[in-house]
């Protein structure tokens, strides 16, 4: 009986407080339970600090190159020698007298120490402040004539892939969240204002909608993006870009607000609003949008490894980003002739973040579109 009694209570000690739950509680309690998001959350935050700190954790500077070392392939970490002591094997340079392909032959004679927090190349942290500390690699005493370990290996102008594809994090992950920053400005501005007031604006804006959605999407990205001056400074380029790929994107979107705004219009709280004498402006953004944020926040998560598939594809074609940005379209960009890939694999490594981080963001967006409906 003093179980049973116990176990009441504690039911309704739990009914009780998912009764007084905000919307915010009951969806981070559902969305704790989707193990994958969880995860892909992780992974995401993962990635961001990645680009954040991506002088810090580079090894060597990604523009700099020696043509002795092009198309090195990855080396190999080996951990102890007469202790731990983390090293790579030296390389002997040739070239194959019957082919007069460049080799590179680990050397087991020589031993390239790997150390942690080494002074290295100069870099600018967070764009602020110049600094030349390092989270690995090989000390500043040693560089001179030991080119930095190439974990991933080197490209065609032997530059390190690794430090290549942390420096291209910042401006792949950052086109995704601008992108869908002025995507959700564009979608719930428009759709707002067409499921608010019908009439004239609803039917302008559905029109331009379905026109947009009607133009396949490649070849439009390759219209806009052509018209782009190729004499544009890298930073000019990431911005245009990341407009253009937001002026596309944001249809979707919009027809979700705008659904919602015809909905909730006719909604007693909003009546109540409006008859109170509150604006327009304040009835839409204080009491309307609020009321469905949560589904706006999925979709933008959804969202944002379309922007990040959007710019590695025209970076890919040539289309986007140029060198000397680097992002990743822009490292597999080397990956476009079948034959290199086939004798040197190592260039495909940008596409591992890709698959990466679009996977990630799909299984954060799926936890947050059901944590959205919390009572569902």
């Amino acid at each position: 009986m003093v179980e049973a009694t116990a176990g009441s209570m504690a039911r309704d000690v739990e009914e009780e407080r998912v009764f007084i739950a905000t919307q915010w509680q009951l969806m981070w309690w559902r969305f704790k339970r989707h193990r994958a998001a969880l995860i892909a959350t992780g992974v995401i935050i993962l990635l961001y600090l990645v680009s954040i700190g991506a002088g810090f954790l580079a090894m060597s500077d990604p523009s700099d190159g020696q043509v002795t070392h092009a198309y090195m392939p990855p080396q190999m970490i080996h951990l102890f020698d007469g202790g731990f002591k983390p090293h790579v094997k030296g390389v002997i340079t040739g070239r194959d007298p019957f082919t007069l392909k460049k080799t590179h032959v680990p050397d087991p004679e020589v031993v390239v120490p790997i150390s942690f927090w080494i002074t290295g190349f100069e870099y600018e942290f967070l764009g602020l402040i110049k600094t030349r500390r390092h989270l690995i690699g090989i000390d500043g005493a040693d560089q001179e004539d030991r080119p930095a370990p190439f974990f991933f290996g080197s490209d065609k102008l032997g530059r390190d892939i690794f430090s290549r594809m942390v420096y291209g994090t910042r401006l792949s992950m950052m086109i995704g969240l601008i992108g869908v920053g002025i995507s959700l400005f564009l979608g719930i501005s428009l759709g707002g204002i067409s499921g608010f007031y019908g009439g004239i604006p609803d039917t302008v804006i559905q029109r331009l909608i379905e026109i947009l959605r009607s133009i396949p999407t490649i070849p439009l990205w390759i219209a806009l993006a052509a018209a782009v001056p190729r004499d544009w400074s890298p930073i000019k380029i990431f911005f245009s870009i990341t407009i253009i790929i937001s002026l596309i994107s944001w249809t979707e979107l919009g027809r979700v607000v705008r659904g919602r705004f015809l909905a909730l219009r006719e909604e007693e709280f909003v009546t109540a609003a409006r008859l109170s004498g509150a604006t327009d402006f304040r009835v839409i953004f204080r009491h309307m949008v609020p009321s469905f944020t949560s589904h706006v926040i999925a979709a933008a998560s959804l969202s944002i490894p379309a922007m990040i598939i959007a710019e590695t594809a025209l970076s890919f074609l040539g289309l986007g980003l140029r060198p000397p940005a680097i992002s990743w379209g822009v490292l597999l960009k080397d990956a476009q002739n079948i034959q290199s890939v086939a004798v040197y694999p190592w260039i495909m490594f940008p596409a591992v973040p890709v698959v990466i981080a679009v996977l990630a963001f799909n299984f954060m967006g799926d936890g947050l579109r059901d944590a959205a409906d919390p009572y569902g």
